[in-house]
């Protein structure tokens, strides 16, 4: 015989101080487990939504990321006269030689105060793709590493998903450079017009770009030949490579492994973009590591409560005993009792981290060790791992209290007061 699920939920509404009190704290664990999750998918998602499938990257062989690797110019030669390389209408190689450089630059200072207007005014200004003008009234913010990537002429056609949205884009010979749109709202000298100090010079702000919340808004793109001689580089940090078709992309691969004299190694562009999810994984250990503190705590607490609800309802137990309804009984319906609270809980919880899905954010990525942009990303499945969460935390707190509840004596139940 089964006790009817309205029997807990009349118990829960009777009970709402304790209810309530369980439900804020697990709802709690779970939007701070789903918020950090969400970093690490936001992250993970910036390096899939790179590249275009049908470019290849070439690096060094050894080398786990392009500031890593070294190509020289010897091999650059040898590649852009290979009959796999495609061309455009002018009949250039559609072939791109990039260098990766750092620069430590001032972030830009936090506005002191806040209003909605000025709020409203900087979204307006973001929509329209305008530069803002930095705000007088602010705060020291301290200073961080942009990733400068200097690239061939065929550069910006070899990335389509990269969009000009102020200004123009530089001009070779000129110290010019064009800087991600999001990173303007990070750093301090990156509106169109200012200049910033580069190696021994200073390189000048000229237009901003668009990476569509992909790894090239993390960049300020410049000329490749003036990146190297800025940076005292004699060597290249990558080539991009546009092959002819699918066929001749395999047999590209093919001819740059084996070429011993080249000592390089090509990866789909896409595919070596989503390999770059150093980043994320210490933020999943956090995550995991923060919901494992938190849940100990959070069944702690609902283990209270349910122990609480247990003596107080000693007596009810007993009678349900006379009635004839078995110990696995009363312990399944404990446990149904705990794991509905925990299942509202999670719920709250996963409603209090919405308003922070797509909040953009930046840290420290552990490729480039540059700043790294990304959006807290809050999916589905996200959700729904944390609703199983809580209701993994729910029935832990309550198995040792349904135990508890189902071996008390009928007599000493009955004669509690």
């Amino acid at each position: 015989m089964h006790l009817p699920l309205k029997y807990n939920i009349r118990n829960v509404l009777i009970r709402w101080r304790a209810t309530l009190a369980t439900v804020l704290g697990i709802a709690l664990v779970v939007a701070v487990y789903v918020l950090v999750l969400s970093m690490a998918v936001g992250l993970e998602q910036s390096s899939a939504n790179t590249g275009d499938p049908r470019n290849l990257i070439v690096v060094r062989k050894g080398s786990t990321s392009e500031s890593s690797s070294l190509v020289g110019r010897e091999p650059l030669k040898t590649l852009q006269y290979l009959p796999e390389v495609a061309r455009n209408e002018q009949s250039q190689p559609l072939l791109s030689a990039d260098v990766i450089a750092l620069v430590t630059l001032p972030r830009r200072a936090t506005p002191a105060r806040t209003n909605v207007v000025v709020r409203v005014k900087q979204v307006l200004r973001q929509l329209r793709s305008r530069p803002a003008a930095a705000t007088p009234d602010t705060n020291e913010a301290g200073e961080a590493n942009a990733l400068l990537r200097g690239i061939s002429p065929r550069g910006i056609e070899l990335r389509p998903q990269v969009k000009l949205v102020a200004g123009r884009w530089f001009v070779p010979g000129r110290r010019e450079v064009v800087v991600s749109r999001r990173l303007a709202e990070r750093f301090a000298d990156f509106n169109v017009g200012d200049s910033f100090k580069a190696g021994p010079d200073h390189l000048t702000v000229v237009g901003w770009l668009d990476g569509q919340k992909s790894a090239f808004d993390n960049e300020a793109w410049l000329d490749a030949d003036e990146a190297r001689d800025l940076f005292e580089r004699d060597m290249y940090s990558s080539i991009l490579i546009r092959p002819v078709d699918a066929a001749a992309c395999q047999r590209l691969i093919k001819k740059i492994e084996e070429d011993k004299r080249l000592a390089l190694r090509a990866i789909p562009e896409v595919d070596y973009y989503k390999s770059l999810t150093l980043t994320a994984a210490p933020i999943k250990w956090l995550g995991n590591f923060l919901a494992t503190a938190m849940s100990i705590g959070a069944i702690f607490a609902a283990m209270n409560t349910m122990y609480a609800s247990v003596g107080a309802r000693t007596r009810e137990v007993g009678t349900l005993r006379v009635l004839g309804y078995r110990r696995r009984t009363i312990v399944v319906s404990f446990l149904i009792e705990g794991a509905f609270l925990a299942l509202i809980g999670g719920a709250l919880g996963c409603l209090l981290s919405l308003p922070m899905n797509g909040y953009a954010a930046g840290t420290l990525g552990f490729e480039s060790f540059s700043e790294v942009l990304f959006e807290f990303t809050i999916t589905p499945w996200l959700m729904a791992k944390g609703l199983v969460f809580a209701v993994v935390v729910g029935l832990l707190g309550s198995l040792l209290p349904a135990l508890r509840a189902s071996r008390l004596p009928v007599i000493s139940a009955l004669k509690a007061v």
